[in-house]
């Protein structure tokens, strides 16, 4: 029926009308023009001139003011359907059958003003969504055989190569390969500062797009900076990530929220017993002693009384409102129901890498031994483990070039790597040994207990350690780490702050590494050594304790737990297909700091849902007993009706400015 309903909506605003997509705005301003004009018409003149005088204007203000929810209410009757707009109708006509012409052309003007105004939101909260699709140039310039021509981005074919001139907006998903740049990310994943982009090294074996690093990946609708780059495409437009997010949004609308789909079913008795209520009410005349005129006029009072508009919109105006003003920050939420569930979660699980830490190792510890010096040991490792290429090798080489100032001289030769221990290798004519324990016991060198401790001290905190031996002494110990992110402190105690109680870490690491890292940060507890699905018996347990959970993770390892949690969390989603499809609400940036902005607008749709349904319910339940008992008249029922109907598309509209308190 809901999407009927919709159907019928959509269709009814399909026909943009004379005045493009603002016609029901402007029908409605015109109603309430002819109204006004009636109105002073029939006040001023009224005794001199002829009643058809005034009932002109009220005339153009019925057939402006009830045009649209004419065909609307025609739209879902076709399909078995009494709503609320037909109800209205009924109300306008009952007022002018009783010769209440001001009172029906009010009430038209108010409720088709509140329609209008409902649906400009609708349209402002879709057309901001929207703008993403405006994000991709309709041209592309390509680069064939040395030569730079330019085409339509629907021609563009994977493995294509672009240049992206400086300044200009990037026309295709892929990786640089030429080039390098400062490229704004901003209409994609919200983040302020633009990014630093280099080309890829080389594009042979290229993983898949969403495994590449993210220094090297650009977005379509993102634009470029100062540099000239050339792009090789990984992405057709149709898949891009902006067509993915287009599509997802306009999908939106069909996850109703909780209270949507509660409000959907108690109209859907509510129409029906009003409809019924009114008829009653016509032939009161047969019980009370008063004319067949006041039982009319009085039942029709009560149709526009009870008509709940303002509860019909409460919902959809605030659920659209903060979806609109959430993907302005860069925050995909997939539908009233993620939104309003967001804010009730008091307890969130963590996925570690990527989502808490950097998901990159960092060299953390470098401490020489015997009569060597830091220097000494950091141009050591540096010249041998340049000859690796595993990816703790690399970060080791990474780390010291930079903190050490070094740069490798190609002295170091004979590598071999030792599976499960380490790495051997020639340096100055001696041996040198980089692994864990085992590998320096089985060679025969003995390890200082001052030495030993040391690293049993930091495997403890959580770092991979590793000892070094040259010739026949052992000479230092290096570690690395995944350390957590630097906003990650921040972001938790925000977090707290905003009255999230348990917040748990769950990482496939040793027990040991989420520890350490759980404290550092300041989590409640870390759950370790899970496979991803004892990450989904780990979520069963939270909720069985908790009753509503978060999954926070990056969507890809994490997707079966975080499907299972109340409301999925996915990071850095722009470019991953997998979080966009299993995740409830896509972080685009790679930034775990959105999500208490995330929770608190969550907490004020909520809020203001909450309000509207309160001052809805409330209008209602005055007004009908007392247009029930005669204590007001059509006017003031119409007024005080349709005001707040206006009052609860206002109210949803402040979703739409809405910021974190810090």
């Amino acid at each position: 029926m809901k999407q009927q309903h919709n159907e019928a909506h959509d269709h009814a605003h399909d026909h943009n009308g004379i005045f493009g997509q603002r016609t029901e705005l402007y029908f409605s301003l015109l109603s309430g023009v002819f109204l006004l004009i009636g109105f002073l018409i029939k006040i001023l003149g009224a005794d001199t001139q002829s009643v058809w005088f005034y009932l002109i204007p009220f005339f153009f203000s019925y057939g402006f003011g009830g045009y649209y929810i004419t065909i609307e209410a025609f739209e879902k009757i076709k399909v078995g359907g009494f709503e609320i707009d037909f109800l209205m109708i009924a109300a306008a006509i009952g007022a002018a059958y009783i010769g209440s012409w001001a009172e029906g052309a009010l009430l038209l003007f108010l409720f088709s003003l509140g329609h209008a105004l409902e649906n400009y939101a609708m349209i402002k909260a879709k057309k901001s969504i929207e703008a993403l699709g405006d994000l991709t140039p309709k041209a592309a310039l390509i680069k064939k055989n040395g030569k730079v021509e330019e085409v339509g981005v629907e021609a563009l074919k994977i493995n294509d190569i672009i240049v992206v001139r400086p300044n200009s907006k990037i026309a295709a998903d892929g990786v640089i390969i030429k080039g390098n740049s400062a490229i704004d990310q901003a209409p994609i994943t919200g983040e302020s500062m633009p990014i630093d982009k280099t080309a890829i090294a080389s594009t042979d074996n290229l993983p898949k797009f969403n495994a590449i690093d993210s220094a090297h990946v650009v977005y379509t609708g993102t634009i470029n900076g100062d540099g000239s780059i050339e792009v090789l495409v990984l992405k057709l437009s149709k898949d891009s990530t902006v067509a993915r997010l287009i599509k997802m949004v306009s999908e939106v609308e069909t996850q109703k929220s909780p209270t949507q789909r509660m409000t959907k079913k108690f109209e859907k008795w509510y129409v029906p017993i009003v409809i019924l209520v009114v008829i009653i009410l016509c032939f009161a005349y047969l019980v009370v002693n008063e004319p067949f005129e006041d039982s009319l006029y009085r039942a029709i009072t009560v149709l526009v009384a009870a008509s709940p508009c303002a509860l019909a919109i409460s919902t959809p105006s605030a659920v659209l409102s903060g979806i609109a003003r959430a993907a302005q920050k860069g925050v995909l939420i997939k539908g009233g129901k993620a939104l309003e569930d967001l804010g009730s979660i008091r307890t969130i699980a963590f996925d570690k890498t990527g989502t808490l830490t950097e998901g990159k190792p960092k060299l953390t510890n470098m401490i020489p031994f015997q009569n060597y010096s830091k220097e000494a040991l950091a141009r050591l490792v540096l010249e041998v483990e340049s000859l690796s290429n595993h990816p703790l090798a690399r970060a080791i080489v990474k780390d010291v070039e930079s903190q050490y100032n070094l740069v490798h001289e190609n002295v170091a030769s004979n590598v071999n790597a030792i599976q499960g221990k380490g790495i051997s290798a020639t340096y100055q004519n001696k041996t040198v040994f980089i692994g864990n324990e085992k590998l320096i016991s089985d060679e025969g060198l003995t390890i200082a207990p001052e030495l030993r401790s040391k690293m049993e001290g930091l495997l403890r905190e959580g770092h991979t350690a590793m000892l070094v031996a040259h010739g026949t002494s052992v000479v230092g110990l290096i570690s690395v780490m995944d350390v957590p992110r630097t906003t990650a402190v921040e972001t938790l105690k925000r977090l707290k702050s905003i009255g999230i109680k348990r917040m748990v870490m769950l990482t496939g690491d040793h027990q040991n590494v989420g520890d350490a890292i759980a404290k550092q940060i300041g989590l409640t507890e870390a759950k370790g050594n899970l496979l991803p699905e004892d990450k989904v018996e780990a979520i069963k347990e939270l909720m069985q304790r908790d009753g509503k959970i978060a999954m926070v993770g990056d969507g890809v390892n994490d997707a079966p737990a975080m499907a299972y949690s109340t409301v999925s969390v996915a990071m850095g989603a722009a470019g991953s297909d997998v979080a966009l499809e299993t995740a409830d609400v896509a972080l685009m940036s790679d930034k775990i700091e959105m999500l208490p902005f995330a929770i608190g607008l969550s907490r004020a749709s909520k809020r203001i849902i909450t309000q509207n349904i309160w001052i809805s319910m409330g209008v209602v339940a005055l007004l009908v007993p007392a247009t029930i008992l005669g204590l007001t008249g059509i006017g003031l029922a119409v007024v005080f009706h349709e005001g707040s109907t206006l009052v609860v598309v206002l109210n949803a509209l402040r979703l739409l400015a809405y910021n974190e308190k810090k």
